[in-house]
């Protein structure tokens, strides 16, 4: 139990909705719900006088949008926002705005029920609430410049090498946004790149269309036996576990399987990462980012170990500063650095 318990306010223009948000958050002994509020507009007089530790923000409401809210009202308060949402691109824009995490709301068609539900968004509320919010892309690429590249003990920075023919990544939260950073700035000849962004399903398939639209490379909600391409990337699909596979002719594919969660998560960096290891060896790039926990933390090591090149995301540019915290003291990560270093990071590896 904390010390302390977080104060957290619901915005919600169902009225039902925000009595059931107040019972079962307030279920939780580390969260106490302090206020509530029907629309952006009627918010922000709660904000105010409650002085909330975390938000719960519905962004379909009427009269002000969540958008406009997250743009306009929230840099006043700095206050984390979790996003509570259906199955909608919105998410995106809110997590584009500034919203350190979303949460899809229980949808039966997506196998999601209310205890589902309540259990993650419990779990990303404690997250947000220590998470460094101000470590969006406009402070990222501000500390590219004056953030050092730290190396990890006992590891020399390798040098580039055209050797490399597949890429590895895992994030979670504030992962949507760092990925966007480094794939937008990779160029189309680039090694095949496999994502694992935990996120639920259906959301995979919509981030994957958003970063298709926005970036050179293609990218796409993997299947089951699809190919690992060169300037393709392959987004690990909610509630599958994605594993990497070599053919006999040396080329890679992916396994898209139904599993139990390994390292708390389905889809698991861990998982892809081992497979990788297994698989690509020293002709493998693999890159940690943001996120709560340690999951790709013991994958990335094992990848290291087989003679990858490794980075890490730093500190300053994490949202949450867990995953790659955790990888760095293992002494998995060769070069630690701001996640808008990272795209030139990994160009100067596959010497391209």
């Amino acid at each position: 139990m904390l010390k302390n318990k977080i104060k957290v306010m619901v915005i919600d223009d169902s009225a039902f909705f925000r009595q059931a948000m107040r019972t079962h958050i307030g279920q939780d002994p580390d969260l106490e719900v302090v206020g509530e509020a029907p629309d952006a507009d009627a918010a922000i007089h709660v904000i105010e006088r409650t002085q909330p530790d975390v938000i719960t923000l519905d962004v379909e409401m009427p009269g002000m949008s969540g958008i406009d809210f997250l743009k306009k009202v929230m840099p006043k308060f700095d206050i984390p926002v979790v996003v509570v949402s259906s199955a909608n691109n919105i998410v995106f824009d809110a997590l584009s705005a500034g919203a350190v995490d979303f949460v899809a709301k229980p949808d039966a068609k997506m196998g999601m029920g209310y205890g589902v539900f309540v259990n993650d968004l419990k779990i990303k509320i404690k997250i947000s609430a220590t998470a460094n919010r101000r470590a969006g892309r406009a402070v990222a690429k501000a500390a590219a410049t004056a953030a050092p590249i730290q190396t990890a003990s006992g590891t020399a920075a390798k040098g580039g090498s055209k050797a490399v023919d597949l890429i590895a990544m895992g994030a979670s939260t504030g992962g949507t946004e760092a990925l966007y950073e480094i794939i937008k700035e990779l160029p189309v000849d680039m090694p095949g790149i496999v994502v694992v962004q935990h996120m639920p399903p259906v959301f995979t398939q919509m981030y994957a269309q958003r970063l298709n639209q926005s970036c050179a490379l293609e990218v796409k909600e993997a299947e089951d036996h699809d190919k690992v391409l060169p300037g393709r990337v392959l987004i690990a699909p909610g509630d599958f576990q994605m594993r990497v596979k070599k053919s006999s002719d040396g080329s890679y594919y992916v396994r898209c399987e139904k599993g139990e969660r390994v390292s708390g998560h389905c889809p698991s960096v861990d998982v892809l990462f081992d497979s990788v290891a297994a698989n690509a060896g020293r002709s493998a790039v693999g890159v940690i980012l943001t996120g709560m926990g340690a999951d790709g933390a013991r994958g990335l090591l094992a990848m290291h170990q087989q003679g990858a090149k490794t980075i890490g995301q730093n500190e300053q540019s994490c949202v949450v500063y867990g995953m790659p915290k955790v990888a760095y003291e293992l002494g998995a990560v060769d070069k630690q650095m701001p996640v808008a270093a990272i795209a030139e990071e990994i160009v100067r590896i596959t010497g391209r």
